[in-house]
C-alpha cells in the first residue's frame, strides 16, 4: 500500500500513522519527524531547515522532495509506505507522481475533525508540554492555513478517486478501526 494520511494539526495523524503502519507492515514516513531528527542531530540539512523555520518560512519544495525521494528508496518502503505531512503543495504532488512512476498511490485517507474540539485538545497539550507559544489564535491560524493549503491537494486526489474521508473524532481505537475499514475499501477499489 502506498498511502497518504492528511488532517489538520491535532487530528491525531501521528498516532494513527504509527498504528496503520504497523497494521499493514509499511513505514510511516513523517517529513516533520525527518526534519526534527536532522535538526536534533545538527546535520547540514537540519541546520538549513532550522534556519528556515526560525525565520518563519517554509522548507522549499526542492529540499522536501529530495528528503522524501531518498526516504522512499529505503528497503522498508519497497512494499509501500504511509506519508504524513507530505505532499503539501501541488508541486510536491507532481514530484511524488514522478517519483512513484509505475507504482502510483493507492489512496489518501483524510481525518476529519471538529475544529473547536481539536483547538481545545491542542491548548491542553500546549499547557502540559509548556508550549506558551501555542495560543488559541496561533492554533486557529494553523488550522486555517492547513485548510487553505490542502484543499487543492484533496480536490486533485478526489478527482483521481483516491480520497477516503474518515471521522477522526472519538477514542483512538475507534478511529483506527475506521481508518482500517477505509484503507481496506481503497485496496478493494471501493473508496469509503
Amino acid at each position: 500500500m502506498r498511502l497518504i494520511i492528511m488532517g489538520p494539526p491535532g487530528a491525531g495523524k501521528g498516532t494513527q500513522a504509527t498504528r496503520i503502519a504497523e497494521k499493514y507492515a509499511i513505514p510511516a514516513i513523517s517529513t516533520g519527524d525527518i526534519f526534527r531528527a536532522n535538526i536534533k542531530n545538527r546535520t547540514e540539512l537540519g541546520q538549513q531547515v532550522e534556519a528556515i523555520l526560525a525565520a518563519g518560512g517554509y522548507v522549499p519544495d526542492e529540499v522536501t522532495n529530495e528528503i522524501v525521494s531518498d526516504r522512499l528508496t529505503w528497503d522498508d518502503a519497497a512494499n509501500g509506505f504511509l506519508l504524513d505531512g507530505y505532499p503539501r503543495t501541488t508541486g510536491q504532488v507532481d514530484f511524488l507522481d514522478g517519483a512513484l512512476g509505475d507504482h502510483p498511490l493507492d489512496g489518501v485517507v483524510q481525518l476529519t475533525v471538529d475544529e473547536d474540539a481539536v483547538v481545545e485538545r491542542l491548548l491542553k497539550r500546549a499547557s502540559v508540554d509548556g508550549r506558551s507559544d501555542d495560543t488559541e489564535d496561533v492554533i486557529r491560524d494553523r488550522q486555517a492555513l492547513y485548510t487553505t493549503e490542502t484543499a487543492p491537494l484533496l480536490a486533485l486526489y478526489r478527482e483521481r478517486g483516491l480520497v477516503a474521508e474518515v471521522d477522526g473524532m472519538g477514542e483512538v481505537d475507534e478511529v483506527t478501526s475506521r481508518l482500517v475499514e477505509a484503507i481496506d475499501g481503497l485496496r478493494a477499489g471501493t473508496v469509503a
